[in-house]
């Protein structure tokens, strides 16, 4: 099962350093794994060469066998407390860093409306460790930040956050916005592994495609240590523009967010779960709740 998973991971992310961070462990044993698949199976599933990884014919074969195997793997546990279970139960959910209180209201909604036969207790986490948990039915449903590929969850779209510049406030005295040339002179900060969303990996590609070259890497560090960053006055960072996100807790003295006139993006919440659990699975009443209470996106 290991070698499995260890296998949808490459083919995936088509890299197997990108791979290897998504599965915790070290590119090399991660190579050994994927060559003792291979001889097992008896068949090359990746062509390598120093800039690219592609599946091979095999490979190609085997992800949705891989993927339907895994799958009913993951389904075992819940499968099993749905054969089993008393009257209510409890069920752990995912919450994203920096939850809009919006969208809490609406998730507190949720927990009463379903209050009699489960209990929603909250398991906070980054995008991709929840993700990540959904997908192996540790959670039973998550708020994670888009985009999301996998194909064996469900997403409805519940909030679009439009995202201004923080910048140093020294630098932008008298604005209230500014334009992408305005930031060229300054980094921008690549968040730590540990809390950055594929989002912000996008923003980054974007960032550097629009001229922003610059880059400021941390490390072993959160919202915190971004708020210090461009404090400092070298930098800058993405931040929801409105004033009611959690995220502006982390404001200091020497930063202000401000809208940008010629970018506008959008930092995208959506409530996930894995399909086949709400399609005559044990998720089919709790979805449907969650469905009407979710129904119209927020936007802010």
């Amino acid at each position: 099962m290991l070698h499995l998973r260890y296998f949808i991971a490459v083919a995936e992310e088509l890299n197997f350093s990108a791979a290897a961070r998504r599965l915790h462990m070290a590119t090399s044993p991660l190579s050994q794994r994927i060559r003792d698949l291979e001889k097992e199976l008896d068949h090359r599933l990746f062509e390598r060469d120093t800039h690219s990884v592609t599946l091979t014919p095999a490979g190609e074969a085997l992800l949705p066998l891989a993927r339907d195997v895994l799958e009913q793997i993951n389904a075992i546990p819940w499968r099993l407390r749905e054969a089993t279970r008393p009257g209510r139960t409890s069920m752990l959910v995912g919450i994203p860093t920096g939850l809009h209180p919006r969208l809490r209201e609406l998730f507190n909604t949720l927990a009463e409306r379903v209050q009699d036969r489960c209990v929603l207790l909250r398991q906070p986490g980054t995008s991709k460790a929840l993700i990540t948990a959904v997908c192996e039915n540790r959670l039973a449903f998550a708020l994670a930040r888009l985009p999301i590929s996998d194909p064996s969850l469900d997403v409805l779209l519940v909030m679009s956050e439009r995202l201004g510049a923080v910048v140093p406030a020294d630098k932008f005295v008298g604005r209230d916005s500014v334009e992408l040339q305005d930031l060229a002179d300054l980094c921008f900060v690549v968040a730590a592994n540990e809390i950055r969303s594929t989002y912000f990996d996008q923003l980054d590609r974007e960032m550097f495609e629009r001229g922003i070259r610059k880059r400021i890497k941390l490390t072993g560090t959160g919202y915190g240590g971004i708020a210090e960053t461009v404090s400092s006055g070298i930098a800058f960072y993405f931040a929801v523009l409105d004033p009611d996100s959690p995220i502006h807790g982390y404001a200091l003295e020497n930063t202000k967010v401000l809208p940008i006139t010629d970018f506008e993006p959008l930092l995208e919440t959506a409530l996930i779960w894995r399909r086949e659990r709400a399609s005559g699975g044990d998720l089919d009443e709790l979805i449907e709740a969650a469905r009407e209470v979710f129904a119209d996106p927020i936007h802010v």
